[in-house]
């Protein structure tokens, strides 16, 4: 009977820089979409939060959990906002594309 394999720290650490990455290329390759623009910046989050669960579980230490907490908290009130401001945008100039917003400058 064999063991499953389990997961080592450097197997997380490897999907949270995979995370992380298809964010950063999500974010350079487009940059008209502000709701793309948006989920990346939320993808990049959860891949710091991955990385900050796995060496809080392998060094024994709850204070990656709790800082955790709080990046969960920022991401939940920058998603409201983001949102909240994208709708009165989108009612003002009728598109969401970035390269329209530049219109907004007074």
């Amino acid at each position: 009977m064999t063991l499953p394999l389990q997961p080592t720290l450097s197997h997380y650490l490897v999907l949270g820089a995979f995370l992380f990455a298809i964010s950063v290329v999500g974010i350079f390759l487009n940059r008209r979409n502000v709701i793309i623009l948006l989920m990346a910046i939320e993808l990049m989050l959860l891949a710091v939060n991955l990385n900050f669960i796995a060496f809080s579980y392998y060094l024994g230490d709850s204070a990656g959990q709790v800082f955790v907490f709080f990046i969960l908290t920022v991401a939940a009130a920058e998603s409201a906002i983001g949102l909240a401001i994208l709708v009165l945008l989108f009612r003002n100039v009728g598109s969401i594309d970035v390269e329209d917003l530049g219109r907004l400058k007074g």
